[in-house]
Parts: C-alpha cells; sequence; structure tokens
C-alpha cells in the first residue's frame, strides 16, 4: 500500500509537471513562463539555461539507463524504480521552470492571419500526440502506477512483448515528435525559446539512439527488422509493411 501511494504521489507531480510545461511553453495562465521574468546578461542566462538542459538531459538518460537501472534497484525496490525515476524526472523540470532565464528577443515572429493560428494548432497537436502515444503503449507503467498496483496484488510483472499500436505503425517515436512539434510550433520565437528548442531536439536525438541501442540489445533482430521498415520520427510512407515495436515504456517523456 505504500509504494502505491508513493507512486500515486508520484504520478501526481509528474502530471502537474506536464501541465505546466504546456502553460510554460506556450505562455499560457502559468505564472512563469519560458519568456517572462527579469531581464538578466546575456551570458548568465546562456549558462544558466544551458545547465538547466543538461542537467535534466542527463538526468533523464542516465537513470533510464539499463546498467543504472540494476545499480538503483540495489537500494530502491523495484515496484517503485520507475515511479522514482519520474519523481527526479519531474523535479529537474520543475527546476528549470523555476530558474529559467529569459532571452526576449524576437528571433522571428509570424503574425498572419494563416501562420499563426496554423501554429498553434500544431502547438496543440504536439501535446497531444505525446499523451495520446503514452495510452498506446502502456501509459500507466510509464510512469509507475501499474508496477506499484501488480506489486500490491503480489502478481509478477509480465515480460515485455513485441508490437505496434496505431502510430508506431508508421513512426518509431511519436512521443519524442509530439515534444518537437509542441516546442518548435510558435508563432514568436524568442532567443530563449530557440535555445530551448534546440537544445530539447538535441537531446531528443541523443536519447533516440541510446534508447534504441537499449531496446536492439532486448529484442535484436525484430527491433533491428522494425528499424528498417518504420522510419525514426517522420511519419513517411515505407515500401514494406511496418513490423513491431515494444510495449516496454519508452525512456522519454517526457517529457516529463
Amino acid at each position: 500500500m505504500i509504494s502505491m501511494i508513493y507512486a500515486g504521489g508520484a504520478y501526481a507531480v509528474f502530471l502537474l509537471t506536464f501541465l505546466y510545461a504546456i502553460g510554460f511553453t506556450g505562455e499560457i495562465v502559468v505564472p512563469k513562463s519560458i519568456n517572462s521574468g527579469d531581464a538578466v546578461p546575456l551570458t548568465e542566462a546562456l549558462a544558466v539555461n544551458t545547465v538547466l538542459l543538461a542537467t535534466f538531459a542527463i538526468q533523464h538518460s542516465l537513470m533510464a539507463r539499463p546498467f543504472f537501472k540494476r545499480w538503483w534497484t540495489q537500494l530502491v525496490p523495484q515496484t517503485i524504480e520507475r515511479s522514482t525515476y519520474v519523481l527526479v524526472a519531474s523535479a529537474a523540470l520543475i527546476l528549470l521552470f523555476w530558474q529559467w532565464r529569459p532571452l526576449p528577443h524576437v528571433v522571428w515572429e509570424l503574425r498572419s492571419p494563416i501562420a499563426s493560428p496554423t501554429l498553434q494548432v500544431v502547438f496543440w497537436l504536439g501535446w497531444g500526440l505525446v499523451l495520446v502515444s503514452t495510452f498506446l503503449i502502456s501509459h500507466f507503467e510509464l510512469f509507475g502506477l501499474r508496477q506499484a498496483v501488480m506489486a500490491w496484488l503480489d502478481r509478477k510483472p509480465e515480460a515485455p512483448v513485441f508490437r505496434t499500436p496505431m502510430l508506431y505503425k508508421h513512426v518509431r517515436h511519436p512521443i519524442y515528435l509530439g515534444f518537437l512539434l509542441a516546442f518548435w510550433a510558435t508563432p514568436v520565437m524568442t532567443v530563449g525559446h530557440l535555445l530551448f528548442a534546440i537544445g530539447t531536439t538535441g537531446y531528443i536525438l541523443i536519447g533516440i539512439r541510446l534508447e534504441e541501442r537499449d531496446l536492439i540489445a532486448l529484442f535484436g533482430e525484430q527491433y533491428r527488422a522494425y528499424m528498417q521498415k518504420v522510419r525514426m520520427l517522420l511519419p513517411l510512407p515505407s515500401s514494406r509493411a511496418p513490423g513491431q515495436t515494444s510495449n516496454q515504456p519508452n525512456s522519454v517523456t517526457a517529457a516529463p
């Protein structure tokens, strides 16, 4: 029961962080957004923001690696390992939101009656794609709730299987694709927002390589064949029928 309470609390923190991330990048409702706050010298803003992005990227990637999990689960029970990962990742994002230095100089601005609303639609589609994609694999396992429930029911976790639920037939990483759409789709791109978009894009590309290395180690030729048949991020048509993908939680996110 304690594990379930802990997992539920970690999930609640994630959910609030996820909602705040939408407001932070879209400058909607939240008290502190990507372009709000007191102006600081350029060098300070660049240095602090780069460190914040790197902190999240290192935490999010390192704790998802199998070698770290093997060590980490010697200290943290397996039933709450994923919830702890989610909680720490959320904390890293909260730190980023809190300490982010604005760089409000405008790089480009699109105010046409077509471009501006179109980008707003793409922004919301991106976040929607992230959320839907998590449910297509296993939303509650991805964020640690299922593991705690299985332990409470005294049931062993199921072995990961290989399948392609809907969007995964057309793109291997729809969660990451959703994040990229959400982070880049803005009618007013400031220096700070551009830094955020470039930093997260770089992390996503590196994270995909690390994640797919782990998936190849887990599923072998099945995943190699899937990589050949389905594109990584762009859902372009393939001449061959798509293969299958894992319902094991991806190491993204999430964003958060």
